[in-house]
This record gives C-alpha cells, structure tokens and sequence, in this order.
C-alpha cells in the first residue's frame, strides 16, 4: 500500500506540474486576496443594502476584515483543487496508462485507497501554496489600508487550517468526478462548469421558491463559506448581500456536509474502479 502511495505521488512530483499548479495557486490566491483587501480595506466603503454607505471595519472589525481578505480567493482555490482531483484519475485514461496501472496492481482496492492518499497529500501541498500566497496578497492590501494584518493570531491560524482542508475535500470529490467521467476534456467542463456556473445559478433560482430556499446552504459552495466560518460575527442580512447563504450552516456542519460529498465521490469512484472493465 504505501510502495503505491509513493509511485502516485512519484507520477506528479517528477511532471512540471509539481511546480506549476503551486505557483499558479500562490499567484492566484495572493492575487484574488489583494482585490478582497483593495475593496475592504484601502477603498474601504462600499454601498449596503439599504444604499447607505459601509464602512467595513466599522461594521465588522478588524478580525472579521482580516478573514474575509485573506480567503478571498478561496472559490478559485477549490476549484483548481478540483482540476487536480479530476486529472488524478482521468489523466490516466486520457494517457492510456490506466491498463499498465492496473496490472501493475490488480487489488483496484488497494488503487484506489493509494490514489486517494496521494490526492489528498498533493492538494493539501498546493493548498499550502495557496493559503500562502493569499496571505502575502492580503497582507500587503490590509498593510496599505493601515489595517492589522493578524487581529486574532488564533482564529487566523484556523481559518487557514480549515481552508486547507476544504481544498483536500474539493480535491477528493474531483478524484470521483474524474473517475465518473474518464474523458478528461468533458470532465473538466462539467466539473468548472457546474461549479462556476450551474451550481450558484442554481442556488439563486431556489432563493425565489420560498420551500427550497433553504436548500441552497447544502451546496458545496454554500457549505465551504460555511465550513471556514467565514461571516462570523456579520449581520446576517450582509453575510447574504456579501454571498452567504440565509440561515447558513454552522462551520462544524457546513464541514460534514463537504466530508460528505467527498465520501460520497470517493466510494463512487472506488464502486466503479473495482466493476469498470478496461482495455
């Protein structure tokens, strides 16, 4: 079992991929995190609901803006997770490998339990480059809006934690998704799509059918927001203006219900791995 763990881990840290996909998560959650700290605080008012003018450190205080900045990038951090979850086990179809592979292990068991070791070791990697990317990006925005950049040392510390994690279990439900759909093209587009576009589509459509309304906070992006804990200490009514769902989850919850999903496409992919005949 661990020989298979190392020779998966071996097939993405001998690719340029080892190296890319951490710089572009760094780039990008520095990058997403500098405009979250642009707008909340060196530009440090924007309109509320009600048209009145808000001030965000005002409103919220300075742990709730320091949180908010430095997981600004987090909906481009899961969803890169979930290309690399994708292309873990759809690479191998894609590459014709999958056969060489498995008579290299035929306990498809043993496979599949490897490559979801060694998913979850290399998103949790690129999720570190992330979260350390958006700290440096977000620093530098709170920094110029004369805000502190660690008000609550603690809590910051497990909100980074906890987004690291969200990203793991991104990853693990794009291994299903990349094991449902081996054509690695179509694979990607369903996963980016749905994610960018169906899902939050989706969620604002059963904002306006008043007995699914509730529906929505059980989406994975609804429970991500949830399991980060992100609108803590914000007025309900803003969280929603702000992309909170009504009456969210609690972090704890919003964690399980993530947990879930990844569960729920690992064992997917496991049922289909041990029945799914190959050339």
């Amino acid at each position: 079992m661990i020989s298979l763990v190392r020779a998966e881990l071996r097939k993405y840290f001998t690719t340029r991929l080892s190296w890319s996909m951490p710089l572009a998560m760094a780039v990008l959650g520095g990058l997403f995190a500098a405009l979250q700290g642009l707008f909340l605080a060196v530009i440090g008012e924007f309109p509320g609901p009600d048209g009145s003018m808000i001030v965000p450190a005002e409103a919220f205080g300075e742990d709730v803006v320091a949180r908010l900045v430095y997981t600004g990038g987090v909906q481009i951090g899961y969803l890169l997770a979930l290309v690399l979850g994708i292309l873990s086990m759809s690479g191998e179809f894609r590459h014709k490998t999958i056969t060489a592979t498995l008579l290299a292990a035929p306990r498809r068991g043993q496979l599949i339990a490897a490559k979801l070791a060694s998913v979850a070791v290399i998103v949790a990697v690129n999720s570190v480059a992330f979260t350390l990317g958006s700290v440096v990006g977000g620093g530098l925005t709170l920094a110029l809006g004369d805000a502190s950049l660690f008000p609550d040392p603690a809590g910051l510390l497990a909100t980074f934690a906890r987004m690291i994690l969200v990203l793991v279990l991104w990853g693990l439900m794009g291994f299903g998704l990349g094991v449902l759909i081996t054509n690695q093209v179509v694979a990607l587009f369903v996963g980016v799509g749905v994610t960018l576009l169906v899902e939050p589509l989706l969620g604002l459509g059963l904002t306006f059918v008043e007995q699914l309304a509730d529906a929505s906070k059980f989406f994975p992006s609804q429970a991500s927001m949830s399991a980060l804990d992100l609108f803590a200490g914000v007025d309900p009514g803003m969280a929603q203006s702000l992309g909170g769902a009504q009456d969210a989850l609690s972090w704890g919850w919003g964690t399980l219900v993530l947990l879930g999903y990844a569960a729920f496409m690992a064992a997917l992919g496991w049922l289909l791995t041990s029945r799914r005949d190959v050339a």
